[in-house]
């Protein structure tokens, strides 16, 4: 008995070490840092077949997906599932391409595609897929150009230098595309070269009903029952390397593909997710916790609000106008909700409370030292300051910023480098000016918006402005034009805007640049408005800029102290850096949780819950006739698990974020198990503090993606393209006594 009760405490021990869940690893480092761990909780490849550069590894099937040919970051992630290029990633992740790829006579987003062949698939506009070639450790030569008298501009000037040169280098006549981006805030730095591809076509994607299933209401919760996934292929030229669209193009051969389980996932299995995370504040101090909470996530999400309010009144209404807005509602919806979840966990998760007593701790330990105490001191103190002048400042930052680009107002911002060139009796340079005017395409321009939208946001935005300020405050259109003409009628003000400025139709643009004049511009509302609100920006920009160049150089010697704090008190703990769309591991397992007391959430969703959320005709909660008939037959084939039901979403332990839309999850062979695709609401706070018991990952269970493909959509000839693999079932044994 002693015996197996010290085995037991053995094994708690060990889980209580293997067990890592947080941290977005770079994979260069994989080897030296967790894979012990990795294969104790069941990784079964080698580390080489992770992570190489010199054969094929699990990391040439990991794709970053931007919208130039040389992106310095992703803002979402695919993976190669063929040997012929084909790429799953998330249905909000294709949702922009799809989006402009639509009309109201082919209406994508509303009624899915699926091509048959390759001849049907079809060029998505400004994507790029990009695949890590290397990445390396520059460190050395880029702080080698920083020394002890430069202050923190000159610093980063000699960096960005050095980092252009070093970037030059690395392409090798522009075959590559290097990217160099700091690590710890500034006190590491690493080079990614990437190879590009722009050739990229859409494959196919589920009506928005399934993909976007649940809609605003559900995103960020659990449980999920969204089929959050798009189809793409990558083209490149006879020679597999990267070239623009043309019609010789060929699907691309790479260099790994991932192939795909149908054994589905049980309570406690490994996982592991490979992506481009966007951003993490990890080592944000508390007095940038505090800042967000109490002014930036609130005016974003005051003004985001009533964006979306608007956007969604007329979207409602007419299906041209929700397929025009379409992609710019779920950005913005998606950012919006995502704040208020960070308030609001931020706070009930206590985050500054416990960023204070690390603080307390480090101040503590910083004091014992003469030389810590002169070298990193005042960082913290210098971080509050900063902090608080942005908290004052920050109201007149980004207020004016969006009512200077709402409607007709927005319009005329790009003709004030005119009226000022007019203003200096510089006639060279506004002619000069009113040439690059003349080359704009306004009927495009407008062609992009919907004039009842656009006329409804600048009002919001001018109402939403005056609401936010004090009277002395309010730039003085307000009380000499609002209140004194218009009698505080801001709806009748913005009325008059409409009907009467230069700037509110492409007719009267092109009217006005047949015979500028400055006179007309200074009695035009619209540009009033805009004026000034920039002005207001100009008196507020400095201070703003100060403030944040000090958060930026003292967060840089805080972090740099605080990882000598950890190593010389938690000598074993391993620190990784924050998110910043690079190539980022994380692993973890399969599991539930418990967000309240009395409450429990499995870690897996069925398609019952379709049926259970189901609205005829809702917005949000609509679905396709056939996907319902399919699930209340039960009709699911090879894609049900044992117990016969069609599994839609599972959780995660990984750690992510934005960015990691997309990422393959996958299970210790490297077989893709699912897409991650969210976030768990009770874990908002998770970007700047990692909660262990509560921080989930949403993922798309792969079954239901290929079921989806197959029995909704019948598109086997992509079924077919996969390398689709189940396990045979283990014979029971009995165990018998020698």
């Amino acid at each position: 008995m002693k015996k197996l009760l010290v085995f037991a405490l053995a094994v708690l021990a060990m889980v209580g070490r293997v067990r890592a869940d947080e941290g977005m690893w770079l994979p260069m480092f994989v080897e030296r840092l967790n894979y012990v761990d990795m294969q104790k909780m069941g990784l079964q490849l080698t580390p080489e077949e992770l992570y190489s550069i010199n054969h094929s590894s699990l990391k040439d099937a990991i794709v970053g997906l931007g919208s130039t040919p040389r992106p310095t970051g992703f803002f979402c992630t695919g993976e190669i599932v063929s040997e012929h290029g084909l790429l799953f990633t998330n249905h909000h992740c294709g949702y922009g391409a799809v989006q402009k790829l639509s009309s109201m006579e082919h209406d994508y987003l509303h009624d899915g595609f699926w091509a048959k062949d390759y001849s049907e698939e079809i060029p998505a506009p400004e994507m790029t897929a990009s695949f890590l070639i290397r990445m390396e450790d520059v460190t050395k030569d880029i702080l080698g150009v920083v020394t002890d008298d430069m202050d923190w501009e000159a610093r980063n000037v000699a960096i960005a230098a050095k980092i252009k040169e070093l970037q030059n280098a690395a392409s090798e006549d522009g075959k590559y595309n290097p990217v160099i981006k700091g690590f710890f805030e500034g006190n590491e730095y690493y080079m990614f070269v990437y190879q590009v591809y722009t050739d990229v076509r859409l494959v196919g994607v589920a009506n928005e009903s399934i993909g976007k299933f649940g809609g605003d209401t559900d995103n960020w919760m659990w449980p999920r029952h969204t089929g959050d996934f798009s189809i793409f292929r990558v083209y490149a030229d006879k020679d597999g390397n990267p070239a623009d669209y043309s019609a010789d193009n060929v699907p691309l051969t790479p260099k790994h593909h991932l192939p795909i389980s149908l054994d589905g996932v049980k309570q406690d299995d490994f996982t592991m997710i490979w992506g481009f995370p966007g951003s993490t504040e990890r080592y944000m101090s508390s007095y940038g916790i505090d800042y967000n909470v109490e002014t930036f996530y609130p005016i974003i999400i005051d003004i985001f609000g009533k964006q979306l309010e608007v956007m969604e009144e007329f979207q409602k209404a007419d299906p041209a106008i929700n397929l025009m807005y379409a992609d710019s509602h779920a950005s913005l919806a998606n950012t919006w909700k995502n704040f208020i979840g960070q308030c609001q966990m931020l706070r009930k998760n206590k985050v500054s409370e416990a960023k204070v007593r690390l603080e307390n701790n480090y101040k503590k330990w910083v004091s014992e030292d003469a030389n810590r105490k002169a070298e990193y001191g005042e960082a913290l103190p210098n971080l509050m300051k900063a902090y608080e002048e942005l908290g004052h400042i920050s109201k007149f930052i980004y207020y004016p910023n969006f009512v200077a680009q709402a409607g007709p107002a927005g319009v005329a911002m790009a003709f004030m480098p005119y009226y000022n060139a007019m203003e200096k009796k510089d006639k060279d340079m506004a002619e000069m000016v009113l040439a690059q005017l003349n080359e704009i395409d306004f009927n495009e321009m407008f062609a992009e918006t919907d004039p009842q939208v656009e006329h409804k946001t600048f009002a919001e935005m001018l109402k939403l402005y005056r609401n936010a300020f004090n009277e002395d405050e309010l730039p003085e259109f307000y009380s000499k034009v609002i209140d004194k003409k218009f009698k505080g009628d801001i709806d009748a003000f913005a009325d008059y805007v409409y009907e009467n400025s230069v700037f509110a139709t492409p007719e009267s643009i092109k009217a006005f640049l047949a015979k500028p004049s400055k006179k007309k511009m200074d009695k035009d509302y619209a540009f009033m408005v805009a004026s000034q609100m920039v002005s207001i920006l100009k008196e507020n920009r400095q201070a703003y800029a100060e403030a944040q160049t000090a958060v930026q150089e003292n967060d840089h010697i805080f972090v740099k102290g605080l990882r000598e704090y950890y190593a010389a008190t938690q000598p074993g703990k391993s620190l990784y850096p924050d998110a910043n769309s690079t190539m980022r591991m994380s692993y973890g397992s399969v599991k539930d949780y418990m967000p309240a007391d009395a409450v429990h959430y499995d870690y897996v969703c069925t398609a019952n819950g379709i049926l259970e959320k189901y609205i005829p005709g809702d917005y949000e909660f609509d679905a396709p006739k056939r996907l319902l008939e399919l699930i209340e037959r039960k009709d699911y084939g090879v894609y049900a698990d044992e117990n016969g039901e069609l599994i839609v979403c599972f959780l995660s332990t990984n750690d992510i974020t934005g960015g990691n839309s997309g990422s393959p999850i996958m299970n210790g062979k490297g077989e893709l198990i699912g897409l991650a695709f969210d976030g768990n609401w009770e874990a908002m706070s998770g970007d700047v503090n990692f909660e262990p018991k509560l921080q989930r990952t949403i993922n798309v269970d792969i079954r239901y993606v290929l079921f989806i493909i197959d029995k909704y959509a019948g598109a086997t000839n992509l079924i077919n393209e996969l390398d689709i693999r189940k396990s045979e079932p283990q014979p029971l044994r009995e165990e018998t006594e020698n």
